[in-house]
């Protein structure tokens, strides 16, 4: 039951994946790379959510996954699915995203429910995410979830959902809202 269980997670995976790859404007990839991961219905650990390993970079115009769909591939992109499934266990999909201010306006005509926190104001002693992914999702999970950076930070916008073809899609819709955006 859990392979069974392990197996759906990483064809639901790769079936988002192939819709980013074949879609995706590339310039959304940040700086870092992209992930997109899906945690099993119970995660507690990143080893419980699929990621594609190495990530996911733009390669000229082409979206480029590195390496294949395996558990325990994202560290950074599964501690934000495991600190919103601690709000609503439901939400078990994320991704990042490349920030830019040409894209804010569109998540909200999108109506995407959107939150962001200021890096400044994180306390000692938390990782980022656990906390600005925590401080966003008190009264629900919020659909995107960004922070401007800080210094040796690069800005960055998470999407986040049920499953990972929901976050593709969403994905996709902003790209297709930016395809003629100065990024």
């Amino acid at each position: 039951m859990i392979q069974e269980e392990r197996e759906t997670v990483a064809d639901r995976l790769g079936e988002a994946l192939g819709l980013l790859v074949e879609r995706m404007d590339a310039r959304l990839i940040p700086e870092v790379g992209m992930n997109i991961v899906y945690a099993l219905p119970d995660a507690r650990s990143k080893d419980d959510v699929a990621g594609v390993l190495g990530r996911i970079v733009g390669l000229g115009e082409a979206v480029h996954p590195v390496g294949e769909i395996a558990f325990g591939a994202s560290d950074h992109v599964a501690r934000i699915v495991i600190t919103a499934m601690r709000f609503d266990p439901r939400i078990r999909s994320a991704a990042n995203i490349r920030f830019s201010e040409t894209i804010l306006p569109e998540l909200d005509n999108l109506l995407f429910e959107v939150c962001s926190f200021d890096r400044e104001n994180e306390p000692p002693g938390v990782q980022t995410m656990d906390w600005g992914v925590a401080s966003c999702c008190r009264e629900g999970v919020p659909d995107v979830i960004y922070d401007r950076g800080a210094v040796g930070k690069e800005p960055m916008i998470r999407v986040l959902g049920e499953d990972p073809v929901t976050v593709a899609q969403n994905i996709l819709k902003l790209s297709n809202r930016i395809a003629y955006a100065q990024l």
